[in-house]
C-alpha cells in the first residue's frame, strides 16, 4: 500500500472517490466488487488521522455518497417543488453536506475513543453502526447503504440470514481484511476467503430453503398511468387520472384475481373518487379484486396515504413512515410560506397505527409498504412474519429521469430476498415489476409508458431468519465487534 494514502489530503479524496465507488456499486450500474473497495479507501491510513481528520474523511466520503447517488434530490426539489436552479442547487447541497455528517460524526467518535487494537473488527463494526443510526435518527434515510449493491453479487445469500446490515458488516469486513492482506499479512486471506465462499457454499447446499409455496399462483394486473406530476393535482390531472385508471381497468382482456392501481392513483381524496372507485368494480374481471393507493380523511379530520381494496379484495393500509417535506412539514410553523418548496402541493398527512391487520385477497394474506417505507427493512420484516406476499405501491414521479428509481427498484428486491416473500410492486411510471422471493425481477414495465403488466406472484409460507428477527442482531454483533478496540484515555 502506497505512503501517499495516509497523507491527510490523499485521505480525504481517496474518500470522496470511495463515495462515488459506493454509488456505481449499486443500482442501476451493479459494480457490486466496488464497495469493499470503497469502505477499503476509508479505512486505509484512518489510524494515522486525528479525529478531527477522521471525521472530516467521513465528511468527504458522505459528499461523494450522496453528491453521487442521491442526485435526484433536485430533481423532486426543482421540477416538482416549484424552485430556481440556484436555490434547487443550494438545498440540494445542503441536503448532501447535512447527510455526509451521518458518516463524519461516528468516524471522528472511532478514532477519539479506539485505538488501533483489531481494527480490521472495530472500523467494521462503527460503519454498520452508523447506517443503523442513519436509519432511524431524524426519520431516517436509509439510502445507499453499503450492503445493498451485493444483492448481485456472491454475498447474496447472507441476505435472508441478517439483512442488508448483515451484507454492509461482510462488505466493510472485506474491505478491511483487503487492506490488511496487501500490507503482508497472510492471515487475512482465510476469514476473507470464508466471507465469500461461506454464501456460496449456503446457496449450493442440499439446506431446504428458509421460505416455501403455499397455493396456487395468484394472477395479478398492474397498472401504469404515467400521468404528468406537474399537473396531477389539477383538476385537469384528476379528470386525467380517472379517465386513465377506468380505461386501463376496462381494456384487461383476460381474467386476473386481483387488479393494482398504484400510490395515490387518483389525485383526489376518498371521498372524491368513490364514484370512479364504483365504476371500477363494475370494470372488474368477474370475481377480481381492486386494490388502488388513494389519500383518505377520517371522521377527525386526519388525511392518511392509504391503500384500499375493493371487489374480491379485503382490508386497508394507512402508511406509518412518512417523508419529510413530502407527506408532512417539519418545523411547519417555521418554514412554511417561506419558499415554494415548503409548500407542499398535498394534504399534510397523519402516520398510520403501528399495528394494522394484513389485507386478503382469497387465502392470501398481503402485507403492503408505501413507497418509501420499502426502503425500512425492518418495517417490511414485520409485515413479512404475518403475510404472504409483499405489495408496494409507489409514486416514482419526483424522481424525474434520475437514477433514483432503479435504486428504489433494487432496495425492494432485498426487501423480496431478505424475507423469502414475493413483492409486487405497482408504480405511477416505473418501475413496475413482480419480485419473487429470491430477488429476481421476473416481469417488469418500462419507465415512462402507459402500460398494464399481467402476471402471477407465488403465496409463501416459512419466514427466514432475518424475518424472525430483524436487524438487532448484526447491530448487537457490530456493537460488540467495537469493544475490544475501545479505549478509555485519549492519546490523539
Amino acid at each position: 500500500m502506497t505512503a501517499f494514502l495516509y497523507r491527510p489530503v490523499a485521505s480525504y479524496l481517496a474518500a470522496l472517490i470511495a463515495g462515488l465507488l459506493t454509488t456505481l456499486s449499486a443500482a442501476p450500474f451493479h459494480l457490486w466488487w466496488l464497495a469493499p473497495i470503497a469502505a477499503g479507501l476509508v479505512y486505509v491510513g484512518l489510524g494515522q488521522l486525528t479525529p478531527r481528520q477522521a471525521g472530516f474523511k467521513g465528511w468527504c466520503y458522505g459528499l461523494g455518497l450522496f453528491g453521487s447517488g442521491a442526485s435526484w434530490v433536485y430533481v423532486s426539489i426543482h421540477d416538482y417543488g416549484y424552485t430556481g436552479m440556484p436555490l434547487a442547487l443550494a438545498l440540494t447541497t445542503l441536503f448532501v453536506t447535512a447527510m455526509a455528517l451521518f458518516i463524519a460524526v461516528p468516524l471522528w467518535l472511532y478514532r477519539r475513543f479506539t485505538g488501533s487494537r483489531l481494527s480490521v473488527l472495530t472500523f467494521a463494526g462503527v460503519w454498520v453502526l452508523s447506517e443503523a443510526l442513519r436509519t432511524w435518527l431524524f426519520t431516517g434515510f436509509p439510502w445507499l447503504l453499503l450492503g445493498s449493491g451485493q444483492l448481485d453479487g456472491p454475498l447474496a445469500a447472507w441476505t435472508p440470514i441478517g439483512g442488508v446490515y448483515l451484507l454492509s458488516l461482510v462488505t466493510a469486513l472485506s474491505g478491511t481484511l483487503g487492506v490488511t492482506l496487501l500490507r503482508r499479512h497472510y492471515w487475512a486471506a482465510l476469514p476473507l476467503t470464508t466471507l465469500w465462499l461461506l454464501p456460496l457454499s449456503l446457496s449450493l447446499s442440499s439446506v431446504p430453503p428458509w421460505t416455501h409455496p403455499t397455493g396456487e399462483p395468484v394472477r395479478v394486473a398492474l397498472l401504469q398511468g404515467n400521468l404528468d406530476q406537474a399537473i396531477k393535482w389539477t383538476q385537469e390531472g384528476q379528470r386525467t387520472a380517472a379517465n386513465t385508471y377506468l380505461t386501463l381497468t376496462a381494456n384487461l382482456n383476460e381474467p386476473v384475481e386481483l387488479v393494482i392501481w398504484p400510490e395515490a392513483a387518483l389525485p383526489m381524496l376518498q371521498s372524491q373518487a368513490q364514484p370512479v372507485f364504483e365504476r371500477a368494480t363494475q370494470l372488474l374481471p368477474e370475481g377480481s379484486g381492486l386494490i388502488s393507493g388513494i389519500l383518505r380523511r377520517d371522521a377527525q379530520g386526519n388525511i392518511y396515504n392509504s391503500v384500499i381494496s375493493m371487489g374480491a379484495a379485503q382490508g386497508s393500509y394507512d402508511k406509518r413512515h412518512l417523508v419529510p417535506f413530502g407527506e408532512y412539514l417539519p418545523l411547519d410553523n417555521l418554514l412554511r410560506g417561506t419558499l415554494d418548496f415548503f409548500d407542499l402541493p398535498l394534504p399534510v398527512v397523519t402516520p398510520g397505527q403501528s399495528y394494522q391487520p394484513v389485507m386478503h385477497a382469497g387465502e392470501t394474506r398481503i402485507g403492503n409498504a408505501i413507497c418509501y417505507e420499502i426502503i425500512y427493512a425492518d418495517l417490511v420484516a414485520k409485515q413479512a412474519r404475518h403475510s404472504d406476499v409483499i405489495l408496494t405501491l409507489s409514486n416514482d414521479s419526483w424522481f424525474g429521469g434520475s437514477i433514483g428509481p432503479l435504486q428504489h427498484l433494487q432496495m425492494a428486491r432485498l426487501r423480496a430476498l431478505e424475507n423469502g416473500r414475493y413483492v409486487v410492486r405497482a408504480t405511477s411510471n416505473g418501475v413496475t415489476a413482480i419480485i419473487d422471493s429470491q430477488g429476481n425481477i421476473t416481469q417488469q414495465l418500462p419507465q415512462f409508458e402507459m402500460a398494464t403488466l399481467i402476471g402471477e406472484f407465488q403465496p409463501m409460507q416459512g419466514l427466514t431468519p432475518f424475518s424472525r428477527t430483524g436487524s438487532w442482531p448484526v447491530w448487537l454483533m457490530a456493537a460488540l465487534m467495537l469493544l475490544p478496540g475501545l479505549r478509555l484515555r485519549h492519546n490523539a
